[in-house]
């Protein structure tokens, strides 16, 4: 124990963040992500002698879960005092190690011999957290343990050094448009709940259009989804200026200013600001780093460093490039999109007037396509790439391939999108034949399935706020 810290302050910090343990009244959000059904569900199989680690952005609900949890195993008749949450980017808390923490709680709170629930908040501040982590999942089996981090804290070079078989991952990305309609309570009524999204390649056109019929008064939500983003606090506040400002200050400025620097060690924030606003500008645009490196007037080097370190503290998603026939891109450059598009508008301010800039709109629905697909398919562990031919600079925007399937999908968020053997989309699935493909359209008018002459591939023509919401539930179906 350090001797500056006085013992009983740091009991009271504990007592503090865990009211339970005294019987005192919490108010808990009761909205619950789909990441707390899988956390409880690893929590409570007890063969799993593993740590759980809650990975994503800030503010999208993290701290809240490990709440939830704690209240109800509190609920499920759990011993209150076994159960400890720690923030570990409390000033105090910062000072001490895991270790002393616990020899603290131990002696003043809970006996160290009994079975207990650790709630380890921004496991990323804890100093050593990993071999902390390690020796109390291979030595002290009567923890179990669930940890967030708003960076990726686990990456694959440390699993292989020290965590292998030691954490399992859960995904807590941005809300999905299905999440954001269940938070404000707005769920359409008469939906099938287990309804996929491949399901609708078997619907006749009476079927999808009742289900248009059903999900139609979703089309303004999902504009409004668009706007402000998919975070708990800003999904409920109807003033935009404000949900953009809450993003910029509490997100974007707290992200690049104070964990760029604790975590990471950057010293130059002002060019990683820079990198952050010129991807908000050019967001899902091939990223040249040495074109960049000039726009910005730095390095080649110093762009693909902040490249990867917006990537781990889930900034921003990357796309390498696929080719046609399994053959390697010789030059690989990549696409960088932003997490969630609220980022982006509330960077560039922009406001409602983007609903009618089919360019603009365009590049958001994009991006929320990829948010959808990437937690979808994450237990696949796909790769998630795109399709461009270098001669005619047609694409495909975003392709989800497992051993199992190839899944391509090319969003035209526009009036009148076009599905031909020249476009993009009909040239990669006459080469590749996957089963199914997808256009993203706007218009429920364009919603069905089509063939193409000489092509094998199904293609789903889909409205981009159907698709999404399927999506989210089909999500949800996932963690049962």
């Amino acid at each position: 124990m350090k001797p500056f810290i006085d013992r009983t302050e740091i009991i009271g910090v504990l007592h503090g963040f865990n009211p339970w343990w005294s019987a005192k009244p919490v108010s808990i959000p009761p909205f619950r992500r789909l990441a707390f059904e899988a956390c409880r569900g690893y929590l409570n199989n007890l063969q799993l002698k593993r740590a759980v680690l809650l990975s994503g952005p800030r503010r999208v609900g993290k701290t809240t879960v490990l709440q939830q949890m704690a209240h109800a195993m509190v609920n499920q008749g759990t011993d209150a005092k076994s159960i400890l949450y720690l923030s570990l980017d409390h000033p105090l808390l910062k000072l001490l190690s895991l270790r002393e923490i616990l020899s603290l709680y131990h002696e003043a709170v809970y006996p160290a011999d009994r079975p207990g629930v650790l709630l380890l908040d921004e496991i990323q501040y804890a100093a050593q957290w990993a071999t902390e982590i390690k020796l109390m999942v291979d030595h002290q089996p009567q923890y179990r343990i669930l940890a967030t981090g708003s960076a990726s804290v686990v990456h694959r070079d440390k699993l292989a050094e020290s965590g292998v078989g030691r954490w399992i991952t859960v995904p807590i990305p941005t809300l999905s448009f299905f999440e954001f309609v269940q938070i404000r309570q707005e769920v359409p009524a008469g939906m099938a709940p287990d309804l996929r999204v491949n399901d609708l390649f078997r619907f006749g056109s009476g079927d999808l259009m009742s289900l248009v019929e059903k999900l139609r008064p979703l089309q303004p939500l999902f504009h409004r989804y668009l706007l402000v983003g998919g975070f708990p606090e800003t999904a409920l506040q109807e003033n935009i200026d404000l949900c953009q400002r809450l993003l910029r200050e509490d997100l974007v400025e707290r992200v690049l200013k104070r964990d760029m620097t604790a975590l990471f060690g950057v010293r130059n924030i002002n060019e990683l600001e820079k990198l952050f606003i010129y991807l908000c500008l050019n967001s899902g645009g091939i990223l040249a780093q040495r074109a960049c490196a000039q726009a910005l007037e730095t390095t080649t080097a110093t762009v693909a460093n902040h490249l990867a370190l917006l990537e781990q503290a889930n900034l921003i998603y990357r796309l390498p490039p696929s080719g046609l026939g399994g053959k390697k891109v010789l030059k690989a450059r990549h696409k960088y999109y932003l997490v969630d598009a609220a980022l982006r508008n509330a960077v560039l301010l922009r406001s409602e007037e983007i609903l009618s800039r089919p360019e603009e709109m365009g590049t958001i629905v994009e991006t929320t396509v990829l948010r959808h697909l990437y937690a979808y398919y994450y237990r696949d562990t796909p790769e998630i790439s795109y399709w461009r031919d270098a001669a005619t600079h047609k694409e495909v925007d975003i392709i989800v391939k497992s051993p199992a399937y190839v899944l391509p999908f090319e969003v035209k968020y526009k009036e009148s999108p076009s599905l031909d053997a020249d476009s993009g989309l009909g040239i990669y699935c006459r080469s590749e034949k996957p089963a199914q493909a997808y256009l993203v359209t706007k218009r429920e008018v364009d919603f069905g399935t089509a063939q193409l002459a000489g092509v094998p591939t199904r293609f789903l023509k889909i409205p981009a706020f159907i698709l999404c919401y399927l999506i989210g539930q089909s999500e949800r179906l996932l963690w049962k």
